[in-house]
């Protein structure tokens, strides 16, 4: 089987030499052929894919048929959020391609990797589902409290003078800073204004 290894450090001053010997001899070992390094320095774990170039390409490469297997050191070599690492598992499990994992023994090629496999994506799920719980529990603690949820209000004074700034042919971005507020705001007030001038009935 054709593999590729997967090395990341979070630091500039570590090495990925160890993990490179290790998952050399374990392809050695399986008498898979290796057919590609992927190597992220210097960059942490709990940056998602598009702040690491080369797990990145390790993914593309993956869709593309590159390779059969994906060998790395350890699971947080691959990221520290397990719900990012159920995503990966299920993207590369689509594709096809296999996971071998050193430290946790995990290699989905076989029947007992695969059935780990199911076990993490029953995680990932069940910490979705608590992130979920933690939120709505949050907003109802903060609703009973008697806690305002949302955007702030803004008072009838601030909407009068983005109106009448913007009259004046002012940008968005003038009036906000004029103004003292976001020019998000602004824009809401004046879509806002909009749709009150276009559901006001004409009188002839």
């Amino acid at each position: 089987m054709r593999v590729a290894i997967y090395l990341r450090v979070s630091t500039g001053t570590q090495t990925v030499e160890n993990q490179r010997a290790a998952l050399l001899a374990a392809a050695e070992q399986r008498s898979w052929v290796v057919v590609g390094e992927y190597v992220d320095l210097g960059i942490s774990g709990t940056k998602g894919r598009q702040a690491r170039p080369q797990f990145d390409a390790l993914l593309k490469d993956a869709s593309r048929g590159k390779f059969d297997v994906i060998s790395a050191w350890s699971v947080d070599r691959l990221g520290r959020s397990l719900q990012d690492l159920v995503g990966f598992l299920s993207e590369i499990e689509a594709l096809k391609v296999d996971l071998f994992l050193h430290q946790q023994a995990l290699d989905t090629s076989t029947p007992a990797g695969r059935a780990m496999f199911g076990m993490l994506s029953i995680f990932g799920e069940f910490e979705t589902a608590m992130i979920r719980d933690r939120v709505n529990a949050g907003l109802d603690r903060a609703r009973a409290a008697g806690k305002r949820l949302g955007r702030p209000p803004i008072s009838d004074e601030k909407v009068q003078k983005i109106i009448s700034e913007r009259a004046t042919g002012l940008g968005m971005k003038r009036v906000a800073k004029k103004v003292g507020v976001g020019v998000g705001t602004v824009k809401r007030v004046l879509d806002q204004q909009s749709r009150e001038r276009d559901t006001r009935p004409n009188v002839a």
